[in-house]
């Protein structure tokens, strides 16, 4: 069964770049241009992992994330790709049990598709 991966990003370049990516692996993308759409599309498409951003319109990443851990008491693994690389940021996402915090700055398709292979298969 081909694995669901919602991808959580406000920009269209990185958008474009990450579901091409996800689509030649072999994984079905949703796409999420907000954190209210993020919400919805997580409850609504059941993903198997989510790649979030935080900086975005409506409802930041770190809001998104707290949601879905707390109001939905999700399990669900969830991997950081954000610009915000200060060490607060980065202790936030660890504290809502996110598998890895990627900075977009530092980002390698081939490592983020093998975190995503072996965060799905564990």
């Amino acid at each position: 069964m081909t694995k669901k991966i919602l991808v959580v990003e406000d920009e269209n370049a990185i958008q474009k770049i990450l579901v091409d990516t996800l689509t030649r692996a072999g994984y079905k993308s949703i796409l999420a241009k907000n954190g209210h759409e993020a919400l919805q599309k997580f409850k609504e498409e059941k993903p198997d992992l989510i790649l979030l951003d935080i900086l975005m319109p409506e409802e930041n990443g770190f809001d998104v994330l707290e949601k879905i851990r707390v109001k939905y008491d999700s399990k669900i693994p969830v991997i950081i790709i954000s610009n915000l690389g200060e060490k607060d940021d980065v202790e936030m996402g660890k504290n809502l049990g996110v598998v890895d915090y990627i900075l977009k700055s530092d980002i390698s398709l081939k490592n983020l598709l093998l975190k995503i292979h072996h965060t799905l298969s564990t």
